[in-house]
């Protein structure tokens, strides 16, 4: 099967970046914040200073918990037909970007903070477009008790949207990822369905370079326990929090997914583990993640190959056009170094409806980063190659000269061979400017009034109503 693919590492570089990844582990470890976590990594033969808050990790453990990682996952989803599972066979799969603080408000172009309603639209939207796979927990509400942020924000997601959920990390620790799993179970039934077929999965972010922080790593193993895909996400800045150079900002990506995947298989032995990036150099003037990056194009493309290196499925890459205002405000160049972020071998990748470097998100960019993706992913059509579709036989029978127009073996196969592009979306593309933004503003209305998420069960929703309410409590107690 032939998929285009960017590849940026030789054999040997990624053998060298592996190998400095295990001498990095065994001489100077990972920090871990927790005393339980440490604990469990003792006894599973690690290294512990614990008065450090240190896990010096011998190769032989790493890689025994590389063997005991599944190398495929299930990513199921409310609706089965939106079930989905790792590695894919042709393009990624593409979410929404995450934890947005503002939006443009749609109706009035206000820039303002987000609200919970303003998730429960862009879950709806996320629902509605054929490009977007995964609906990630795409803004932040204000207006909920924010000690329980990540358990509203799953249950908003979940009640509005039918695809495969990812949220963001857990506030508190266990408690908060064992809440997140039992509002999960109410939906599919049981923990043990839940378990079989997870309909959301989690972002567990390390702290570069080489830190895992006491709440996140804690709740971490709590999602392993359960079965919930842990996505994660080292955000290695190149010159702030790892090594300036490309091959340290590889390296410490590598060695912190490593260390990750090590805690989870401690927790839980054959729990799904999701390899995954979203990092970039800074940029100097401003001291911020630099998206526009040439550098960031191929951080995901070494990324993805180590990942595959070790067979772990990946969320290496992320997607959509750098802009303040909804559009596509990117350059030419600045557009080929998104589009080729795409083709790094990832699995996953997110950031569809981002504005400003992530902190702002727009409903209006959402379509418009969803259309443009279903014209660019097409370029990562599956084309089989073997003897049949060589066609050595049609080339005989039709001759020196001759024409295929009329032989059925054309009439067999245009269909998926031939691409044919969407006028309407080239259209929109080819501004470079934010003139496409009223179409899409205009579309994103008609998708939320128009576009039936199906409803939970009434009994699942005063339930799930009840147990949010006795967790605010708790927290904020």
């Amino acid at each position: 099967m032939a998929v285009a693919r960017l590849r940026f590492l030789d054999t040997d570089e990624e053998e060298l970046l592996h190998e400095q990844s295990i001498r990095c582990l065994e001489k100077i470890g990972v920090m871990v914040k927790s005393e339980a976590v440490l604990k469990s990594l003792e006894l599973a033969g690690a290294k512990v200073d614990y008065r450090k808050e240190i896990a010096r990790l011998p190769e032989s453990l790493v890689m025994e918990c590389v063997k005991k990682a599944p190398k495929e996952i299930a990513m199921g989803a409310r609706n089965p037909e939106h079930d989905k599972k790792l590695p894919v066979q042709e393009y990624p799969l593409l979410s929404t970007t995450g934890l947005a603080v503002y939006t443009k408000d749609i109706d009035t172009g206000e820039q303002r903070p987000t609200t919970n309603k303003d998730l429960a639209n862009f879950s709806r939207i996320a629902d509605a477009m054929d490009g977007i796979d995964i609906c990630w927990t795409t803004v932040t509400a204000h207006d909920v008790v924010q000690k329980a942020l990540a358990v509203n924000s799953l249950w908003t997601a979940l009640q509005n949207n039918s695809k495969h959920v990812q949220v963001v990390p857990a506030t508190h620790g266990a408690a908060d990822a064992r809440k997140q799993v039992e509002l999960a179970s109410l939906i599919v039934g049981s923990p043990a369905k839940l378990k079989k077929k997870p309909i959301f999965s989690v972002i567990s972010c390390s702290i570069a370079p080489l830190c895992f922080e006491k709440a996140e790593i804690e709740a971490q193993a709590e999602f392993a326990k359960a079965g919930i895909p842990v996505v994660s996400m080292s955000m290695s800045i190149s010159g702030l929090s790892s090594p300036v150079t490309m091959a340290g900002t590889l390296e410490n990506i590598n060695a912190e997914n490593l260390a990750s995947n090590v805690i989870t298989q401690i927790a839980s032995p054959g729990a799904p583990f999701i390899y995954s990036s979203e990092s970039a150099p800074m940029d100097m003037k401003t001291g911020a993640m630099d998206y526009n990056a040439y550098q960031l194009t191929l951080i995901a493309a070494g990324a993805g190959q180590m990942s595959k290196r070790y067979g772990f499925p990946s969320h290496t890459s992320s997607w959509g056009f750098e802009t303040v205002e909804p559009g596509i405000e990117s350059s030419l160049s600045e557009a080929v170094n998104v589009v080729l972020n795409t083709f790094s071998g990832t699995d996953e990748m997110s950031g569809a409806g981002a504005l400003d470097h992530a902190k702002g998100a727009a409903l209006e960019q959402v379509v418009l980063d969803s259309h443009i993706w279903e014209d660019v992913r097409t370029y990562m059509h599956k084309f089989v190659v073997k003897k049949e579709t060589i066609a050595l036989d049609v080339i005989e029978a039709v001759g020196h000269g001759g024409t295929f127009l009329r032989h059925p073996h054309t009439l067999k196969n245009f269909k998926t061979e031939m691409l044919v592009r969407d006028t309407r979306r080239k259209h929109w593309q080819a501004t470079l400017s934010t003139k496409m933004a009223e179409e899409a503003r205009h579309e994103a209305r008609k998708t939320l009034k128009e576009h039936a998420v199906p409803e939970l069960p009434r009994d699942v929703l005063k339930e799930g109503a009840e147990l949010i309410r006795t967790y605010e409590r708790l927290v904020s107690g």
